[in-house]
This record gives C-alpha cells, structure tokens and sequence, in this order.
C-alpha cells in the first residue's frame, strides 16, 4: 500500500507540471487571437502566481483540516476546473477570471504533497518526485504543439490537459482510502499535536527567514536562466539564436534527468551535503559562461548550470522536518513555496531591466549574486536550527 500512495503522489506530480509551460507555449496563438498586446501574458500569469502564493500560505490551515490525500484531489480538481474554463475561453478576460482556481489549485497541492513526502519518505523519493513535475513541465507544451501542428485550435491543447487533469483526479478521489495507512496515522497525530501557524509566527521562527530566502534565490536563478539564458548567448556571445534557444531548453531537461541521477545520488549523501553540491555546480557552470572561446563553451555552461539546479530544491524541502520539527514542518513549506513563487516572479523581470538599462552581459553576474546570498543563507539556517534544537533539549 505505501509503494501505490507514493505512485499516486507521483502522477499528482506529473499533474502539477503538465500545466506550467502550456501559456508560454500557447501564447504566440493567443494573443493575436484576442487582439491584446504581447505583453499581456504576463498579467495571466501574475494572477496565476498570486492565488499559488495564497495557498501555499493557507496550505497548514488547509492540510491540518482536510489532511493531504482530501487537499491533494480538491486541488487538482480545481486546476482540471480552470484548463477547461481556458479552453472554452475567447476573451482574455475570461482567461484572467479562471486564472484564480489555476493559482489556487497549483500552491496547495504542492505545499501538501511536499510536506508529506517530506515527512514519510526518504531523500532520493522527493529528488525522484520533483523529477515527475519535470515529467509533467515537458509534457504539457509537446500536446499544446501536437493539437497546433495538427490544425486544432490552443483552445484543444487546453481541453486535452483538462482531460488528463480529470482523469487524475479520478485517480486521487479512489486512492483516498490509502492515506489510511501509516503515514496518514502518523500525520493525524501532527495535526493534532500542532496547529495552524500564522505567517508573522513562522517568520519569528529561527531559520524561518533564512529558508525563505534561500526558496527566493533558487527560483530566482532557475527562472532568470529559463527567461534570459537564450537571449544571453545570441546578443552577447554571439551564438545563432535556434542553437541557443534549443540549449535554453535543455537547461530545464538537466534538472529534469539531474533530479532522477540524484535520487540515486541521495541514497548516499545527506541533503545539505546535496544542497553543497549543487551549489558548486551552479557555480562551475556561471564560471564556464564566462570563459570566452567557442560557442559550445558557454552552452556547457548553462547545462552545468541546470544540472547544479536540480538538487538544492528537493534537497531543502525534505529536509525542513529535520530543521524546525515535524509539527510545524506543513507551515514551513508553505511559506518557502510563497517565497519560492515570489522569486519567480520578481527576479526575471528585474534582470530584464538590468539587461535593458545597463547590459545583458551581467546575466552571470546577476546568477553569482543569487547564488553566494543563497549559500550564505543556507548555511545560516544550519547554524540557527542548530542553535535552537541544542536550546531547545
């Protein structure tokens, strides 16, 4: 029973990432479409970021009242709700309307899940899990391309993954009674035993913000790379603009095929001893994209660079129990995950002022910053966890 749950967890994995590619891949259909500016995508998505960061804040309330395997099929119910409601949509108003229950279903279900995987599995599971929103991530553009290439409208390409998202959640309403079992015992004791945590209390928390900071670094390099690392290798190394798009791409497969080596990787070493590793990863590939030579020294670069990335978030999840204690564990996750989306939206666009303003060519200065503040930040959280389980014993 406990080798099907973490099945069940692992296509609601998959669930989570089939969505999250399926705007940008969509968009140059969309817009002209609905007669809106290129830009405006970005409101979609902002909307879609600020109802994530509210319930990802709201996820240890939510959890503590419903458990995990009741918040995991609500909240991929409500996602499956928006892709229809995107597909049936020929405004972009409407689009902005279910944007709402996109967001929202989206940072539940990860704060919940990842909670719980957490708390009942080993390291190697939470690299292989976040390995399945990979799965999902690369997925989600390959149907929206096969319905556009295929004469169908984007309006199909949304449908198919509502589908999809249906059928899942089919899957989670049946595989209920599985939570059942050890692990939902053990997480009906934390439930009772805590409670619900507001976000001015887990700030005061010793480590709460260095963790936070630590999400916001993270997802910081992550997007920015995703975002500028093309742009990056066209207008300053000179690299032809499909070779470098087609290696922006395979940023995100390093950390995809990077978190399934690791899950073997973690079977052998600790999470901060993972976490180390993929900053010095991240780090060899900034210094590789700024050795001057052939093109495909700055490519290998940004693939160090994805590999570097795949552990750190895994990595920090699953150790939050170890850090401030399995009663406040939910609480913790879900304002890393705010803090994580926060990172997410805010970074890229101000690197893109940076890149306007003054000069794209700092894109590996602006990655080396993220990442010293993130390694600072993250052994501050070993020293002051630390700190308050010796004052605490």
């Amino acid at each position: 029973m406990i080798h099907l749950l973490l099945a069940v967890i692992y296509l609601a994995f998959i669930s989570l990432g089939l969505p999250d590619a399926l705007l940008g891949s969509a968009w140059p259909t969309m817009y002209s479409e609905f007669g809106v500016p290129v830009s405006y995508a970005g409101i979609i998505s902002m909307i879609i970021a600020l109802g994530t960061i509210l319930s990802s804040l709201m996820s240890d309330r939510m959890t503590r009242k419903l458990g995990t395997g009741k918040v995991t099929a609500v909240s991929v119910a409500m996602t499956a709700a928006a892709l229809f409601g995107f597909s049936f949509s020929h405004s972009f108003w409407l689009l902005c309307l279910w944007a709402v229950p996109y967001g929202l279903g989206a940072g539940s279900v990860d704060a919940s899940l990842n909670n719980y995987v957490a708390l009942h599995y080993e390291s190697h599971h939470m690299s292989w899990l976040h390995c399945m929103w990979g799965v999902g991530a690369t997925l989600g553009p390959y149907i929206m391309g096969f319905a556009l290439t295929g004469g169908q409208s984007w309006n199909q390409g949304y449908l198919y993954i509502a589908l999809i998202q249906v059928v899942l959640t089919g899957i989670l309403i049946f595989s209920l009674p599985l939570w059942n079992g050890r692990g939902r015992r053990e997480h009906e004791e934390e439930r009772r035993t805590g409670r619900a945590l507001s976000p001015a209390e887990i700030i005061r928390i010793p480590g709460a913000k260095e963790v936070m900071l630590c999400f916001f670094c993270y997802c910081a390099i992550e997007q920015t790379s995703g975002l500028w690392a093309s742009s990056y290798l066209t207008l300053y190394k000179g690299v032809p603009a499909e070779t470098a798009a087609r290696f922006a791409g395979m940023f995100f497969i390093g950390i995809t095929v990077g978190r399934a080596v690791n899950g073997f990787i973690a079977m052998k070493l600790n999470d901060r001893q993972m976490i180390r590793m993929g900053q010095v990863i991240i780090l060899a590939g900034i210094a590789v994209m700024l050795i001057p030579g052939p093109d495909m020294i700055p490519l290998a670069g940004l693939i160090l660079t994805g590999l570097g990335c795949a552990p750190i978030y895994p990595c920090i999840i699953h150790s939050t129990p170890a850090h401030f204690g399995a009663e406040r564990s939910q609480a913790l996750i879900g304002i890393q995950m705010a803090s994580a989306y926060v990172g997410t939206c805010l970074m890229p666009p101000v690197f893109g002022f940076v890149a306007e303003h003054i000069t794209i060519a700092l894109f590996p200065a602006y990655l080396l910053v993220l990442l010293i503040l993130m390694a600072v930040m993250h052994e501050l959280l070993d020293i002051k966890t630390a700190h308050a389980v010796m004052e605490k014993n």
